[in-house]
């Protein structure tokens, strides 16, 4: 697949000296530049990364705040043709996940085709040009193709508290952490208890005067099993690459297993045995393990990996409490038992707009549709990847894409391959628009509910970001990841409308 194959550039029209792209490609995580890779791999030379920041990254540039790491091992957590022997730890930190996210970039030569500061504001389909017409805060574009790689972590979402913005003292989230803000002796309110706060609440506790973690609902939390690599290790994987890879798949592969829980909430029961273990050995307030216990199965929230968080909560000058948030007052919390918990500082660990994805309201499909329109309250997208209505259009890591039990990164590898089968389509085989046949994705929606009935997702007793307003899964793969890679190896041409390219004068 080179440039010389490539359909020929508008030159007329309301587009006209409009540069124009192969491939447009929105964010610069793993999902794009992993896309931009394969495309210098492929040869093909014209397409951009349009980046809203300053650097690559993605998550693991904006998520800085004290303790962040990844809570799937370092060796998975990364891509299959960019090994890294030099991880320090088996659960990398933040800070050495977007060392490694930045090396590549430079070893593959992608920071050129990069372009930073460059927000899409609007991505708009002509039916007529066969091409999207990408807007952005530094210039315009028409290209072929875009793919979507800005993902689902990447807008905070603040508490819908009354008062909030009325409070006097310091408010933040936890992805956009306040490092110029010393928060020694200061009296701190953290609001949620997921992923993200459980690993700063232990960094902070100890340097505060007091702090208060109001909690809507316990997480359930499994020992963190991370060691540091000897310098031996390394110099082992670095002397033989075929043992990190066979270390690869032996931690692919154990993690598959994990299914066999989500699926069956009996089996699930078992392993929450050894997360109650860790949360006696490490609690010994008997009052406080009541309110830190999940009262839910386990596996129907994220399963979260810490050894720090609940002897943070069991400190003196650490509070959790359980009832509702009613408003924000200029210098305090205040809960429904009409409580005032003074603060000067709130952190939200809230998490981040999954649901309704900023960038879809962005995206205007088929006959001017937005994508946050055609989705309404229910994402979907045939194989998590391409949408009916919005030709030559990639969603990496959309809907049901996202995992309980293994590393994103395989599956966004796994969906880049059907990426680079429909573009060498469109540049060689006179093919101007490639979408999903309506019934077709209605079929894998409807596989994905029924493979996700019965599971802890669905049977645990909880409510989660896992599944919409509607009570549908259209967050996770719920089941194995490798018939996923299978489905997405190449194009299935009896699964789309492919429409031959227009003349172009």
């Amino acid at each position: 697949m080179t440039t010389e194959t490539a359909r020929p550039a508008p030159v007329a029209g309301a587009d006209a000296g409009v540069p124009h792209l192969s491939v447009a490609i929105v964010g610069n995580g793993f999902s794009g530049l992993g896309t931009a890779i394969r495309l210098r791999q492929a040869g093909v030379e014209d397409f951009l990364v349009f980046e809203r920041h300053g650097d690559v990254g993605g998550t693991w540039r904006d998520n800085s705040y004290p303790g962040c790491a990844c809570d799937v091992p370092s060796h998975l957590y990364s891509f299959s043709f960019a090994p890294n022997p030099d991880w320090s730890h088996s659960f990398s930190a933040q800070s050495e996940i977007h060392a490694y996210l930045q090396r590549v970039s430079a070893e593959y030569g992608i920071d050129r085709f990069t372009r930073n500061h460059h927000e899409v504001t609007e991505a708009r389909w002509s039916d007529d040009d066969q091409y999207w017409r990408v807007t952005t805060t530094g210039g315009t574009w028409t290209a072929d193709a875009v793919v979507l790689g800005s993902g689902a972590l990447s807008d905070p979402s603040f508490p819908d508290v009354p008062g909030l913005e009325d409070f006097d003292g310091e408010v933040f989230h936890s992805a956009t952490w306040r490092h110029d803000l010393d928060l020694h002796g200061r009296r701190v309110a953290v609001i949620g208890t997921g992923a993200s706060a459980i690993q700063f609440v232990p960094e902070i506790a100890p340097l505060v005067g007091h702090l208060t973690v109001f909690q809507r609902t316990p997480p359930w939390i499994m020992p963190r099993r991370d060691r540091a690599f000897a310098g031996v290790e390394k110099w082992a994987f670095r002397r033989f690459p075929v043992l990190q890879r066979v270390l690869r798949e032996a931690i692919y592969w154990g993690r598959e297993t994990f299914v066999f829980g989500f699926k069956d909430p009996a089996r699930m029961a078992k392993a929450a045995k050894l997360a109650e273990h860790h949360m006696r050995t490490q609690v010994t307030d008997p009052e406080l393990r009541e309110k830190i216990t999940p009262d839910y199965s386990m596996g129907c929230k994220r399963i979260l990996l810490s050894n720090t968080y609940l002897p943070a909560l069991d400190r003196e000058n650490v509070d959790v409490v359980t009832d509702r948030i009613t408003e924000v007052r200029p210098h305090a919390v205040v809960t429904e038992d009409g409580t005032e918990h003074e603060v000067d500082t709130i952190i939200a660990g809230t998490g981040f707009a999954i649901s309704d994805l900023p960038i879809s309201h962005r995206v205007f499909g088929r006959e001017g549709r937005s994508l946050a329109e055609h989705w309404g309250d229910t994402m979907f997208a045939h194989n998590g990847t391409m949408i009916a209505g919005f030709p030559n259009l990639f969603t990496l890591l959309g809907p049901n894409t996202g995992l309980g039990h293994n590393s994103v990164v395989f599956m966004i590898e796994s969906q880049i391959n059907l990426v680079m089968d429909v573009l060498r389509r469109l540049r060689t085989s006179a093919v101007g628009a490639v979408e999903p046949r309506q019934d077709v994705q209605d079929r894998f929606v409807a596989e994905m509910q029924r493979l996700t009935e019965g599971t802890v997702w669905v049977d645990g007793g909880c409510k989660s970001w896992y599944l919409d307003g509607h009570g549908h899964n259209s967050a996770l793969w719920p089941t194995f990841t490798m018939p996923f890679h299978r489905r997405l190896r190449h194009m299935k041409t009896d699964e789309y409308v492919i429409t031959p390219a227009h003349a172009r004068t």
